[in-house]
């Protein structure tokens, strides 16, 4: 008779000393996250309470596993059943079935094919125009100077996204804060970016809120669809302005930081600019490559809903587990060269969008907007450099540029 293994408890688990909200670690999060990988399949942090996965496999299955993983307890470091949020929490990110099913199917719906078929040719229009504002009347071989954060990852999603939603024009400039404060409350409350982020966000949170009532909508668009759904039955009247929250909170920053992250690395990557100029049909792969090896969005928390085993040990109920996206992209036991931007590479595995029920579900809006953008990039600039040093914005949950200077050659 075989005597089984004596049951680990949480205290036999590696610990990690890593806060991955300290504000050093948010300005150069690689060394921990691969600390991280290397400690064990299931690390302790007791610095924030939590127990974490980052290596690509046990990421895919704590993202997979919303039976036991939840997300309705919140994602960050919160745990809803004992803390309130500082909002009502998102139908999308914040849910699980049955309550999540609803407004997914909506959303996936109205951003669905159709609705980027629609928005495609205009959108590649609008991306010209804005290179045109940048690059019209220079002569073959000059070059203009530009921030790739303000003058293009932010500036063209600004342009079109909150059109294609019906957003009114003014106003709009509550956006990034309102989405910045949101990512950053992941954190805790009392976390110096929260902190700051709070002082003005009762404005913005009242003009997001504003738009997402029907009567500030345009009559056609993203909101529009989704109250025509209400409308239809398949969402509540209560639950259709908080699906077009989630379009307001996570549909601006993080396409914008990925953006931002696509031309950073086409401006340093030994090669990948000229690659992508001889054959454009790689822009996806770009953008996606970008995604993996930036991880625009960090990572995510879950929380046990139950007693459930992970990395060899029971884990109790309540107990949050920081599910590390940027970890798994740069997991060298799933990728070959893991820290290299690499065109050659197919990165359709990553979990930059994250995966399951909870995957990123405007991701395809995003791609076609970085599409656009760097397809009217390719036709006007043979070259695309670094202009200066650039500086990170510090975010609890992205990683993104506050400036990015560029130089364009035509």
């Amino acid at each position: 008779m075989t005597t089984p293994p004596p049951a680990r408890a949480l205290d036999d688990l590696p610990a990690l000393d890593l806060d991955p909200f300290d504000l050093d670690v948010l300005r150069d999060p690689l060394p921990g996250q691969a600390a991280l990988r290397e400690a064990g399949r299931l690390v302790r942090l007791p610095r924030c309470d939590a127990l974490a996965v980052g290596r690509y496999e046990d990421v895919r299955a704590a993202l997979a596993n919303w039976q036991d993983l939840e997300s309705s307890a919140g994602v960050g470091l919160s745990n809803f059943r004992t803390e309130p949020p500082w909002r009502p929490p998102s139908l999308l990110l914040e849910a699980d079935p049955p309550a999540h099913d609803a407004p997914r199917s909506v959303l996936a719906r109205v951003l669905g094919p159709r609705a980027l078929q629609r928005l495609r040719a205009g959108w590649a229009a609008d991306a010209e125009r804005l290179l045109g504002e940048l690059l019209d009347g220079l002569p073959g071989g000059a070059a203009v100077e530009a921030d790739g954060v303000i003058d293009l990852a932010a500036a063209f999603p600004l342009r079109v996204f909150p059109d294609a939603v019906g957003l009114r024009a003014d106003g709009r400039e509550h956006l990034l804060p309102y989405g910045d404060h949101a990512f950053n409350a992941f954190a805790a409350t009392d976390h110096p970016l929260v902190v700051a982020g709070a002082a003005g966000m009762a404005e913005h949170a009242a003009w997001v809120g504003e738009q997402c009532q029907r009567e500030n909508l345009a009559p056609t668009g993203f909101g529009a669809e989704i109250w025509a759904a209400a409308d239809r039955g398949e969402l509540t009247p209560a639950q259709a302005p908080l699906v077009v929250r989630s379009l307001l909170t996570a549909g601006v920053d993080t396409t914008v930081h990925g953006i931002g992250a696509l031309l950073h690395a086409l401006a340093v990557a030994p090669g990948a600019w000229e690659q992508l100029c001889a054959d454009p049909s790689l822009v996806r792969v770009a953008f996606d490559e970008a995604v993996r090896w930036s991880s625009p969005v960090q990572a995510f928390f879950r929380t046990t809903a139950r007693p459930v085993e992970l990395g060899g040990v029971v884990v109790p109920a309540g107990v949050k587990v920081l599910v590390s996206f940027a970890a798994a992209n740069r997991d060298p036991r799933r990728w070959e060269a893991p820290d290299a931007y690499d065109l050659h590479r197919d990165p359709s595995g990553h979990v930059g969008f994250g995966m399951g029920i909870h995957q990123c579900v405007g991701q395809h809006v995003a791609r076609l907007e970085a599409e656009s953008l760097l397809l009217a990039l390719l036709a006007r600039v043979r070259r695309v450099e670094l202009a200066g040093e650039p500086v990170r914005h510090l975010n609890t949950t992205l990683r993104s540029w506050e400036s990015l200077p560029l130089r364009l050659v035509v």
